[in-house]
């Protein structure tokens, strides 16, 4: 009794920040923007193609035979090229954006973000391999399975590093991931040495970052992938607010949290693997889209994953629009765009996440 008595309200911690917009306006909200967004995209480019085909073509593929089509080229660059790259955007960013909120809250910090923590280069280091060594024992998952392997090593490694006296320090494993990045860069630049002319074309896209190699069957393969990490990260999500009440709390309140975290983990690995393994490092998405839903709907974190998932989906969505429109016919690689902007973001967010604790010492 005395112990459930000095245990802080739930309602208290989680709810600490109350939310400025229904989660229900806000998911309906996010939905409509993606909707909207998506037929941008697929309209918008060298070749246009008016909306209203866009839905022709979509109706008629579905067997519904109403409203105009493109001409055949118009179909061939909507099915060939635009809507694999929409959607391969699609779950490119809600991978990264779902997996943000996921380690966020794993950690209970907003600084704490696959990328920083070195799980996406690691990755792009496990993919990239595969590309020099030629590994293709499992056909079109073999990258994919290889940045997995190379984000769950990477993982494992920023985690046990940054953990003293059965505590996760939360400063250890951002310092330990720049090391890890640091190390991953120059895994790269030898792999890169190593490497032959074609070989080194694709080790680029994968420093850059692009969604411009887009195809129906890396849709087809990453898919699964973030659907099952999407749904087991909700799933999870009502365990990551108990945490949120401090690690003994959720201890006395049936949370084994050393497994939580290592489930979590595991998790994020698996959705920025598959990101990365089809995409290439997308930095700063996982850490600018959950922090900004975060200060519009609150830190429940059922609510939190699911519309980061979306919103990540929805910034990568016009990021990528941007990419291959803003300096037409060239495109500016979708990683160096989604830095540009997530660099001075992360700084005024370390800035003010000090501040807020009176600093690190």
């Amino acid at each position: 009794m005395t112990v459930l008595e000095d245990l802080p309200d739930l309602e208290d911690v989680v709810g600490a920040d109350r939310p400025r917009l229904r989660p229900s306006v806000l998911i309906v909200g996010l939905l409509i923007a993606l909707v909207v967004a998506c037929l941008a995209a697929a309209a918008i480019g060298a070749y246009e193609v008016p909306p209203l085909e866009i839905l022709g073509s979509l109706l008629h593929r579905v067997g519904i035979d109403a409203g105009p089509v493109p001409a055949g080229v118009g179909e061939s660059v909507l099915w060939d090229i635009r809507f694999p790259r929409v959607a391969l955007a699609l779950l490119v960013g809600g991978s990264l954006g779902c997996a943000g909120a996921a380690m966020q809250g794993t950690f209970s910090n907003p600084l704490a973000e696959p990328g920083i923590v070195g799980v996406s280069s690691g990755a792009a280091v496990g993919a990239v391999t595969a590309i020099v060594v030629g590994v293709t024992a499992l056909g079109s998952w073999s990258i994919t399975a290889a940045a997995f392997a190379g984000g769950l090593v990477t993982v494992g490694l920023v985690y046990a590093a940054s953990r003293s006296n059965g505590r996760t320090e939360v400063v250890t494993l951002v310092l330990t991931g720049v090391a890890v990045n640091a190390l991953a860069g120059a895994l790269l630049g030898l792999l890169m040495f190593m490497s032959t002319d074609a070989e080194l074309r694709s080790i680029t896209f994968w420093q850059l970052g692009s969604v411009a190699q887009a195809t129906w069957p890396k849709v087809a393969a990453v898919t699964p992938v973030a659907v099952l990490g999407f749904a087991a990260v909700v799933l999870l999500a009502p365990k990551l607010d108990l945490l949120a009440l401090g690690e003994r709390s959720a201890r006395h309140l049936g949370v084994d949290v050393e497994r939580l975290r290592l489930q979590m983990l595991v998790i994020v690995a698996l959705l920025t693997a598959s990101a990365v393994a089809v995409s290439g490092i997308v930095l700063f998405v996982g850490l600018v889209v959950p922090h900004l839903v975060r200060m519009v709907v609150g830190p429940a974190h059922r609510v939190l994953v699911v519309a980061s998932g979306l919103a990540g989906a929805l910034l990568l969505v016009l990021a990528d629009l941007i990419a291959r429109t803003a300096v037409a016919p060239s495109e500016i690689p979708l990683g160096v765009l989604t830095a540009l902007v997530g660099s001075p973001f992360f700084f005024w967010l370390l800035r003010r996440t000090r501040a807020s604790q009176g600093g690190w010492a």
